[in-house]
């Protein structure tokens, strides 16, 4: 019998190669038979280092390449992480599983283990970070804070920290775990203090439509709750049309008894001038809509106003008063 062969697209950073392969070892648990090859393709986020995202523009610049090779059949799945996936896909490609999320926060790294909260942070200390979305936010805490744009995978910008060009970064909790660098995390800043990205610490497993055994096989990898609370966070940047570049956050999360679909959601100026931020919860099965009506009450507030500031474009009002 001919052995089934599955080849999986994915960015070549540690951190894109250690999802991949979690995906590909918990595939072989379900198909053991299964033949597993990666294809590393560079994206245009991976060679355009000396540029802010912010400033590169434009969607999907991290899957795009690995979305063309779907498309052109020389990937049978991609696996991204799910704060780098647009919310709109090709029409023929569509996510097949959403996995289990892992921490979805952020993490403050002080220099040599120092400065080990941000509120220990002196005044004026220079901050790395690739984020808008962590700018702004810092901003509204610490507006004496120094903030410079920090690219590269975590290894560089792990070395950028200790060579002495920040005081501090930030970086996302799942990733230095993830990569066996939790032991340099300072502080896990809390989802109150700071909102997380959306999708943020969710590994996502995309694929052609049309193939029935693939979708088959990949559905079995997906996270009930995770993918409910992902699927809301993408509506809610959604309706705010943003990228992953833009200064949005979104948090969802099942209540303790599992009944409920909690969620916050923020826009903010990325000078920390001003941050909207609101919360929502209601029925799982309603997810997106909930995500829906968030972003509308954020509008309501003003967001369409501080987005359009950041990239030129204005948000379309609400027209009814289903986020009241």
């Amino acid at each position: 019998m001919k052995k089934k062969k599955l080849v999986i697209g994915t960015r070549g950073s540690k951190l894109a190669l250690w999802q991949a392969r979690w995906v590909e070892s918990e595939l072989k648990k379900l198909e053991p038979s299964l033949e597993i090859e990666l294809n590393i393709i560079k994206t245009t986020g991976d060679k355009i280092l000396d540029v802010a995202l912010a400033q590169v523009g434009g969607k999907g610049l991290f899957v795009k390449e690995i979305e063309e090779a779907l498309l052109e059949r020389r990937a049978d799945i991609a696996v991204h992480s799910m704060k780098d996936v647009p919310t709109e896909l090709p029409c023929e490609l569509h996510l097949g599983a959403i996995c289990k999320r892992e921490n979805p926060g952020d993490a403050f790294v002080g220099r040599n283990g120092a400065a080990g909260k941000l509120a220990d942070l002196p005044k004026g200390a220079h901050i790395g970070t690739s984020s808008l979305r962590r700018t702004c936010q810092l901003l509204k805490a610490r507006p004496d804070l120094k903030i410079s744009s920090l690219r590269g995978n975590l290894d560089t910008r792990l070395r950028k920290l200790d060579e002495g060009e920040y005081d501090a970064i930030i970086l996302a909790v799942a990733g230095m775990k993830r990569l066996g660098f939790e032991g340099r995390i300072t502080e896990a800043i809390p989802p109150d203090a700071m909102l997380p990205a959306i999708g943020q610490g969710a590994v996502g497993i995309e694929c052609r439509r049309e193939d029935p055994w693939i979708n088959g096989l990949v559905s079995r990898l997906n996270h009930h709750e995770t993918s409910v609370a992902v699927r809301a966070e993408r509506a809610f940047l959604l309706r705010l049309e943003g990228g992953c570049q833009v200064p949005i956050a979104a948090y969802a999360r099942f209540d303790s008894a599992g009944k409920k679909l909690l969620m916050d959601g923020l826009v903010g100026d990325p000078s920390g001038s001003k941050t909207l931020r609101e919360s929502i919860e209601g029925d799982p099965a309603d997810a997106e809509n909930l995500g829906v009506r968030l972003a509308e009450s954020l509008i309501k507030q003003g967001a369409g106003e501080i987005l359009a500031r950041v990239y030129g474009k204005e948000i379309p009002p609400v027209e009814n008063d289903i986020a009241t």
